[in-house]
């Protein structure tokens, strides 16, 4: 077995245990700056469905092309990941080649059961932002935020739109406030043209 699907199984492991137990995972799992109250459950398995068909229907915003990402702001103070949210998920390298790296992302919707979300990173991409351009590669400063343990600012991924499986993403980071969730989506919007 490799290295990365022992890593995934020990999370679905522990996420399974600590539900089991009824442990939450942390003050970064239970806050949700400018979203739901920390004490406040999700909605009933009913209401989630019908949220999930709502935003899965097609663009909430009009005018927008077929086939673009739904996103919407929706933490939820539980142990699964939801659109505002920065969770660690293995993300591919750009190359295809089977490589990657375990990363902050930012959910921002959903398309049908799959998570949205643009990855997150600590390295600052301004000093080096002719190379990042010519390979089309655009970066946003984010600020710092409690995803990331040594506090260091943040950059978000605004051209690469990712896809992932939520059972294979470990929610371990922070809510996004709301006014930096609008304007990071805002800008991949632009940048993305959907």
């Amino acid at each position: 077995m490799t290295q990365h699907r022992l890593r995934r199984l020990g999370a679905r492991l522990a996420r399974g245990v600590g539900r089991r137990l009824g442990r939450s995972r942390g003050p970064a799992a239970r806050t949700a700056p400018g979203g739901r109250s920390p004490g406040e459950r999700r909605p009933p398995d009913d209401a989630r469905r019908a949220d999930q068909e709502h935003l899965a229907a097609g663009p909430a915003r009009a005018g927008a092309p077929a086939g673009a990402p739904v996103v919407d702001y929706r933490p939820y103070d539980d142990e699964r990941p939801d659109p505002g949210e920065v969770v660690w998920a293995w993300v591919p390298f750009d190359e295809g080649d089977g490589r990657g790296k375990d990363r902050p992302v930012l959910v921002i919707g959903r398309r049908g059961p799959a998570l949205l979300g643009l990855t997150l990173t600590s390295r600052d991409h301004d000093r080096d932002a002719a190379d990042e351009a010519r390979h089309g590669r655009v970066w946003m400063d984010l600020g710092r935020g409690a995803w990331d343990a040594r506090g260091r600012p943040s950059e978000v991924r605004l051209d690469r739109l990712l896809e992932l499986d939520p059972a294979t993403v470990r929610r371990e980071g922070a809510a996004l406030d709301r006014a930096r969730f609008d304007r990071v989506v805002a800008a991949a919007r632009q940048v993305q043209g959907w």
